[in-house]
């Protein structure tokens, strides 16, 4: 389940945590938002983030294996 929560604090601030996007995709859906609160001053991924890569190597690894043992 994708989630996008937002603490905004009595000086201004925001928070913004994004859960269940997997991958640098969040930035994508962030973007919109973050260009119109302003300044984003910090970022901190979280292991969502560097699912789909490993997820990913793993499938390059898979479909490699598979297509030398079909010679």
């Amino acid at each position: 389940m994708e989630t996008l929560e937002f603490i905004i604090y009595p000086d201004g601030r925001v928070k913004e945590m994004v859960t269940g996007i997997m991958g640098a995709s969040c930035a994508e859906v962030t973007a919109a938002i973050e260009a119109q609160l302003g300044v984003v001053v910090a970022q901190q991924t979280t292991s969502d983030y560097y699912a789909q890569v490993h997820q990913q190597q793993l499938a390059d690894k898979a479909t490699s294996t598979v297509a030398y043992g079909q010679w």
